[in-house]
């Protein structure tokens, strides 16, 4: 998992941490708090007293009202130690002003740990591990947010699926070229940097975020499925599928935009004619809509024939003598075909 999400699904609310400290910065009391006690975590404690308890909102509230940290176990399922002052390496660089908040700095870049400074002034929960840094905003703002999120991925989705249905007109014309493959992959870039902050937005705001996490997942039921056989159909066989999605990834906005770069990373060498070329896509998509047609059929179809137009174009005969398909599947088949290919044509005349 993501560091930052994994930092932010501790203490999303619902968790009993969140609850804890919730309680801790409405009663403006401030508290220190380190989630492990490693050897690198007990070597810079000094002082304070052991206590192993469970952790419950009213033992850390109570515990908070006094100086010094409160480590806990890196699952803060239990309290370890109350009272206990936190001595980090002073030559860590810190660019934090109070002194809880340096401390909490250096003692996370120290030890890699978990830390949670609550300021007493400001009211303001900030997480640190290692190098990151997270202040915890109101769950209002992040759900204003979130929401903002949701319509623009609904608007890209709205896109994407369009271009994906032109794809696939153009692959049962035998017309597709890389130029229409690069337009999807594009889309489908812009909709993966929207869902990576969606999907903090989510862990941050935990069961305050349930119609959130509802929405996300209705409007992205079928996309990574999509997405990955898209790929599949269309990438160099030495390019791997994760490689292919990593490095749109960390494609900035202005590499994104332009459809060459697009094409490069699926494995295709060339200049600008690479856009108009013609090919063939292999079917996992196309061939995956097909009714109670099981995958390791499809990757079977797709290893004998070669391509999507050679599965279309073979006869029941043909499609028989593929490994586990028989005269009732290759039938069915041909059929799926047919009632794709009318069902994509009639929805581009719509």
């Amino acid at each position: 998992m993501d560091p930052l999400l994994a930092m932010l699904s501790k203490v999303a609310p619902g968790t009993v941490l969140r609850e804890a400290l919730d309680n801790v910065l409405r009663a403006h009391t401030g508290a220190l708090l380190v989630l492990g006690d490693s050897p690198e975590v007990l070597a810079i404690c000094e002082g304070g007293f052991r206590i192993d308890v469970d952790l419950t909102t009213n033992n850390l509230y109570e515990l908070a009202k006094m100086d010094g940290a409160i480590i806990l176990t890196e699952d803060s399922r239990r309290i370890l130690y109350a009272n206990t002052q936190l001595v980090p390496d002073s030559t860590i660089l810190s660019q934090e002003t109070g002194i809880r908040h340096r401390t909490a700095e250096r003692v996370a870049r120290q030890t890699g740990k978990l830390v949670v400074a609550i300021s007493q002034r400001r009211s303001v929960i900030t997480l640190f591990a290692g190098s990151i840094r997270y202040a915890l905003r109101d769950s209002s703002v992040t759900l204003n947010k979130a929401n903002q999120a949701l319509a623009t991925l609904e608007k890209y989705k709205a896109v994407f699926d369009a271009a994906l249905a032109d794809l696939s007109a153009l692959e049962l014309e035998n017309r597709a070229e890389l130029g229409a493959v690069a337009v999807v992959l594009q889309r489908a870039a812009r909709i993966r940097t929207i869902l990576r902050e969606l999907y903090r937005y989510t862990t941050e705001l935990g069961t305050d975020g349930r119609l959130v996490t509802m929405q996300l997942q209705e409007l992205t039921a079928n996309f990574d499925s999509e997405l990955d056989r898209l790929i599949r159909d269309y990438r160099q066989r030495e390019v791997p599928t994760e490689t292919v999605l990593h490095d749109l990834d960390v494609l900035s906005s202005d590499q994104l935009l332009d459809p060459v770069n697009v094409l490069r990373i699926l494995g295709y060498t060339g200049g600008r004619n690479l856009v108009e070329t013609v090919v063939q896509p292999r079917g996992y998509r196309l061939l995956a809509k097909i009714a109670r047609l099981p995958s390791n059929v499809v990757d079977r179809l797709v290893d004998h024939f070669g391509s999507l137009s050679e599965v279309e174009s073979a006869s029941v005969e043909s499609l028989d003598e593929v490994e586990g398909i028989g005269e009732v599947r290759a039938r069915a088949i041909r059929e799926g075909l047919g009632r794709l290919r009318e069902r994509i044509f009639f929805e581009q005349r719509m």
